[in-house]
């Protein structure tokens, strides 16, 4: 499930947390905020439990983030990692990684904490974004093993967006996808690591057309694709 330009602050989690699943929030933090959090929690009621409390505060400059659980009207012993890379006004991705022992917290591809369960995942069934967060986007996935390939329910539209995140691995070479129809490609994207440029073509009946060539690759290997914000499909 994904949503774009959410225009709530607390959802329902569809399916509920299971270990492999991960969440994602793409979006800038208020440039007048001194604080703010964002809570796994279970149900939205305002004294819910909450399994994960991410609490990033910049009262003393650059964001201390602490991690901490509510259950049972008391709070359990925090956590905090400094050096935080979410910056006031600038877009970030956080990432939240369920396992068996844990969740992997991320952003903008770098690890923060892993924290241990405190309550079960089984009870986790929503998220409370704070108000200081301008949302862009929010995910729930399963890991997905590559190459990827699904349908587009319902084909584009204009308008429509697709997010693709990930990692390119250490020793990629090339970050590639295709929007395929039933007769070829309508659009061949291809950012080559070695040669640092960005192709982009169409291939009909069996035949390419003309390459788009630009210089500057826009990954790092290692670090998330938070420089692929979407494909975005116009009337044109």
């Amino acid at each position: 499930m994904a949503v774009y330009k959410p225009t709530v602050q607390i959802m329902s989690i569809e399916g509920g947390l299971q270990e492999g699943k991960s969440v994602m929030l793409i979006g800038r933090i208020l440039p007048d905020a001194n604080r703010l959090h964002v809570n796994l929690q279970c149900g939205s009621d305002s004294e819910a439990d909450i399994a994960l409390h991410i609490n990033p505060s910049y009262e003393k400059g650059s964001a201390n983030i602490v991690y901490n659980t509510y259950q049972n009207g008391s709070w359990s012993s925090k956590q905090s990692t400094s050096d935080s890379p979410i910056i006031k006004d600038k877009l970030f991705v956080i990432e939240i990684l369920v396992t068996k022992e844990a969740y992997k917290i991320s952003a903008n591809g770098k690890p923060l904490m892993d924290y241990k369960h405190l309550i079960p995942i089984t009870q986790v069934n929503t998220i409370l974004v704070d108000k200081n967060i301008k949302l862009e986007f929010i995910g729930y996935q399963n890991s997905l093993v590559v190459p990827y390939k699904t349908l587009i329910n319902g084909g584009l539209q204009p308008g429509n967006r697709i997010l693709i995140y990930g990692v390119p691995n250490t020793d990629s070479k090339r970050v590639e996808f295709n929007l395929r129809h039933r007769y070829g490609i309508a659009f061949h994207y291809l950012s080559l690591f070695d040669e640092n440029v960005v192709v982009r073509n169409t291939s009909e009946n069996g035949k390419w057309g003309a390459e788009e060539r630009s210089g500057g690759m826009p990954f790092i290997k290692g670090q998330n694709l938070l420089q692929c914000r979407a494909v975005r499909c116009v009337s044109e």
